[in-house]
């Protein structure tokens, strides 16, 4: 049920006390035998907050300096490229994690304006370091809890390949940080940030060189020719400097609809839940730019580190995330002449189906991989892969002569890329989807959540296929079940079944008691129900005989 208030301004009693926030930062100590308090990293990062001592300076300490000693003793030892978005506990966090850098005897670059940092451009100073002929590797670090709300906190490691750091990666980082911590922070360096400043810093101008790079990735000429209205809403988010660039360095019609940063993100419309989060695909946290869907041609959003987009139209409103990848895709195989004809199309297991009968008229493989965009790196990195996109809003695609932009989500190119859709086709991306529903059918899509203890959860996280019987779902012949990605064969960690017109996936939540239940049907709502109802009775069935 969504919250009474959902859509609707927040008020003085939504707000986060900020002192108050960032004193528990370095006032709080977690404690390290409680695996609330411990360091832990999901799909984008370390989150959590300092009010649940689950990020405060000791985790920042103990992290940056288990991120040190990895790049150590892997020989990177180029700089690091390190950034922030506008939540209030990421300046606390990028200054402490600068201080334990510098004491380890790393270069940090950052930013030469002291503004905030997009993730995107994070990943595109990354690859543009290590394309250029220097003998040494660069990484960087993105201190952001992404579209999270305002009490939390985020830390993100990127490794020389630009992208998300695989679970190798950062469980390898995790140990070794939960073992500081529980030593006491023993082992951890650290100079003041004075020193920091003074003896390890390299500027670098983020914002200049990502956005003069911008035609290289997107048809802007297009854009300024067919004279597009674009409204961008960067959610008090780290993209806010970077829009009215892009608008006055590429003489575009574009108006930065609220420019203001506050940490508190009063500004914001509330959550489906009633809560405060930038949330740039969610209808409620984006109803203020829904209601002026007029005033442009193309309305976008981003959320706090701008890895994420949100595309409104006039005749469309909000696209459903999931569409909006089915038209870029549409579009882009058929515009970008300089891709390579056996790149292939990636998708998450979650992600529409629709994109797989777009992909498949367009000839063209695709790579469907477990929920996380670390699966597309390697793909976007080395230009087998064109395009990665996932359910959530996130998506990348390779520049216009085939090689790599960015690996990791570009929320930034692919807002812009729903102005040059209308440009070229002169049609909006709404209308666009329209049309590929016509051809392909009309699915329904949902996801909701089950009730599951942690020991369901940890049995549904490692199903194998041969362990569901069912031969039917909801009326139609199972065509396949699924417990790993066909693209690249890594765990689902859940399972996926699918039919001729419809498909589930459930996967555990990670923080809490329930799974998660992802469907569609291309015979309409009333069969989407009875997909739901039974995935729910098939998963419950699979727990069971494992019980």
């Amino acid at each position: 049920m969504a919250h009474d208030r959902a859509g609707k301004p927040a008020r003085p009693e939504d707000l986060e006390d900020l002192a108050h926030l960032v004193t528990a930062f370095y006032s709080r100590v977690p404690d390290p035998s409680d695996p609330a308090q411990q360091v832990v990293f999901g799909t984008s990062g370390h989150r959590g907050s300092s009010l649940d001592c689950a990020f405060n300076e000791s985790h920042i300490l103990a992290i940056t300096q288990a991120i040190a000693e990895y790049r150590a003793s892997h020989d990177i030892t180029g700089p690091l490229f390190l950034g922030r978005d506008t939540h209030a506990l990421s300046e606390p966090a990028w200054t402490t994690a600068l201080e334990v850098l510098a004491a380890n005897g790393v270069t940090i670059a950052i930013d030469s304006r002291d503004g905030y940092t997009p993730t995107p451009a994070v990943s595109h100073a990354i690859l543009r370091f290590n394309s250029s002929g220097a003998m040494a590797q660069a990484d960087g670090i993105v201190v952001t809890p992404s579209h999270n709300p305002p009490r939390d906190g985020g830390f993100k490691y990127n490794p020389p390949h630009g992208g998300p750091a695989d679970s190798k990666v950062t469980d390898a980082i995790a140990a070794r940080a939960n073992e500081l911590m529980r030593n006491g922070l023993e082992g951890v360096k650290r100079v003041t940030v004075g020193q920091a400043l003074s003896t390890s810093v390299e500027r670098y101008d983020y914002l200049d060189i990502y956005v003069a790079d911008l035609p290289n990735v997107l048809n802007l000429d297009a854009i300024r020719g067919a004279g597009i209205s674009i409204g961008a809403d960067p959610l008090g988010g780290a993209s806010v400097h970077y829009w009215g660039e892009i608008g006055d360095r590429h003489d575009l019609d574009l108006t930065v609809v609220n420019p203001t940063v506050d940490a508190t993100f009063r500004f914001m419309m509330l959550d489906t839940d009633g809560k405060i989060r930038m949330d740039c695909s969610s209808p409620n946290a984006m109803a203020s730019l829904i209601a002026a869907k007029n005033a442009y041609d193309i309305s976008t959003g981003n959320d706090a580190d701008a890895d994420r987009h949100g595309i409104v139209t006039p005749d469309g409103g909000l696209m459903n995330p999931n569409h909006f990848l089915a038209v870029a895709i549409d579009y882009l195989v058929a515009n970008r002449i300089g891709w390579d004809a056996l790149t292939k199309v990636g998708k998450t297991v979650v992600t529409s189906s629709m994109i797989d009968r777009v992909v498949s008229v367009l000839g063209r493989e695709l790579y469907e991989v477990p929920v996380g965009f670390k699966w597309f790196v390697p793909g976007l990195f080395n230009g087998t892969l064109a395009f990665g996109g996932e359910e959530s809003a996130g998506a990348s695609f390779l520049r216009m002569d085939g090689g790599v932009w960015s690996t990791d989500k570009d929320g930034i190119v692919l807002a812009l890329l729903a102005s040059e859709i209308a440009a070229v086709t002169g049609q909006s991306p709404s209308s666009r989807y329209s049309e590929l529903e016509k051809r392909y059918g009309s699915p329904a899509y949902a996801r909701i959540d089950a009730a599951a203890t942690s020991a369901q959860k940890a049995v549904l996280a490692d199903l194998s296929a041969e362990q569901v019987t069912a031969t039917e779902l909801a009326g139609e012949k199972i065509t396949a079940t699924l417990t790993k990605a066909p693209g690249n064969g890594a765990a689902i960690g859940g399972l996926k079944v699918t039919t001729d017109s419809a498909w589930f996936a459930a996967r555990p939540s990670g923080t809490e008691d329930k799974y998660k239940i992802y469907a569609e049907s291309f015979k309409g709502p009333d069969h989407l129900k009875l997909v739901q109802d039974a995935a729910q009775e098939l998963v419950g069935e699979a727990l069971r005989a494992r019980a």
